[in-house]
């Protein structure tokens, strides 16, 4: 009787966890390809405009602009969406612009009548810029991200390649407890060696451009989040790369809490699930080359796998009920019974580590794929019980942190 779960718990491991060691073997051969960045590259910043989408900031938005006015060594253009904020968002920004009148080459402020959702005002605006400018590239950034220092010359400089469709930012994040910390440093790794082999599907509306004409309204799920990762793989489908650039990045806040963290992330789970089962039919297209893989194995890492782990710990409980009511086994399966109980606790143990930041050495890269597992199979529950997480709720206290932070 005991022999069964067991089976059953070994191949649903090994079915979670092989993918993982196979990508990790195809990261390290790919960190060998060198992303050159383009000689004497044009910068051409009034071809860009900047889309700024925001929703009751008005704790940080004064000190954004701030920092965007002073990103040029050349004109940006302006345009900030507004989801019908309820707080003075709108009139702060229109004083700050009146007051700084130089700060961009020109300016739009969009007021959406009622707010439907980040993806929503991005689609409206897309439209907005497809119809009445000119403008070759959208830079999109987030009301709480402060851009380094010439980070959109730097990243317009890669369109002097043909084949760059869109080229996005990597987050430092102040505040980050130690689990997330890892599980960012892990998430970074996986985008700059696929941003080295092909592209990766997943950039950050923090900091990415991307040229305008790749990317329509259309091509966005208006009911999910993930509007980056919904841009950079449509920019990837239309035949040119998206890729991150090492040297670009952007500061931001974790929220302080373990319960704000954990509800950042399933949001963010949830529409990455649901972008990748949305392209379930080019996992296998042999004309995206190397992206087709990639397509199919974060499909797999983020869908999958949650679903196997969660299995194992099914079939690993139903054994301990077995050994409960037939007896503990003995012969040789008495020591694969311990073998296994060991490493339920190793694995349990991880999890810990990743879930609450113990900082018990020698688990990585474990405790990341357990926690970021745990998260993701959360994030699938919601959507087969029909809780769509689009209309994100703000993390308050990351605003104020931020609007008190010099």
């Amino acid at each position: 009787m005991v022999l069964a779960p067991m089976l059953i718990e070994a191949s649903l491991w090994l079915a979670a966890t092989m993918p993982f060691a196979r990508h990790w073997l195809a990261m390290r051969n790919w960190d060998k390809i060198e992303l050159q960045y383009p000689e004497n590259p044009k910068i051409e910043s009034d071809k860009c405009v900047i889309l700024l989408p925001v929703w009751n900031e008005s704790l940080i938005i004064e000190k954004k602009l701030s920092n965007l006015s002073k990103q040029f060594a050349g004109p940006y253009h302006l345009i900030i969406i507004d989801s019908n904020s309820t707080d003075n968002t709108v009139s702060l920004c229109n004083q700050w612009i009146d007051n700084n009148s130089n700060a961009f080459s020109s300016f739009q402020l969009i007021e959406m009548p009622v707010r439907l959702g980040k993806t929503t005002a991005v689609a409206a605006a897309i439209d907005e810029i497809q119809a009445e400018n000119n403008f070759e590239y959208i830079c999109m950034t987030d009301a709480d991200a402060t851009l380094s220092p010439k980070a959109i010359n730097r990243l317009l400089g890669w369109f002097s390649d043909g084949t760059i469709g869109a080229v996005g930012a990597l987050p430092r994040r102040i505040g980050s407890r130690s689990e997330e910390t890892t599980h960012r440093k892990t998430f970074d790794a996986l985008r700059v060696a696929e941003s080295k082999a092909d592209s990766t599907p997943f950039l950050e509306g923090s900091c990415m451009i991307w040229r305008t004409e790749l990317v329509s309204s259309s091509d966005l799920n208006t009911r999910a989040n993930a509007d980056d990762a919904q841009i950079a793989t449509a920019v990837r489908l239309q035949g040119l790369r998206s890729i991150v650039d090492e040297n670009v990045w952007f500061e931001d806040m974790a929220p302080p809490t373990l319960k704000g963290q954990r509800r950042q992330k399933i949001r963010r789970g949830q529409g990455l699930q649901r972008l990748l089962l949305s392209k379930r039919s080019r996992f296998f297209d042999k004309k995206l080359g190397v992206f087709s893989t990639i397509l199919r194995r974060e499909a797999y890492f983020h869908i999958a796998s949650p679903l196997l782990y969660g299995g194992f710990v099914v079939a690993a409980a139903t054994r301990w009920v077995t050994i409960a009511i037939a007896g503990y086994p003995t012969g040789s399966l008495s020591t694969i019974h311990n073998v296994f109980t060991v490493l339920e606790l190793i694995s349990i143990i991880a999890w810990m580590n990743g879930r609450f930041g113990l900082k018990i050495p020698y688990l990585s890269p474990f405790d990341t794929v357990y926690s970021g597992s745990e998260i993701l199979l959360l994030s699938l529950v919601k959507s087969s019980r029909g809780q769509s997480l689009h209309m994100w709720q703000q993390h308050s206290d990351v605003r104020e942190l931020l609007g008190k932070k010099d």
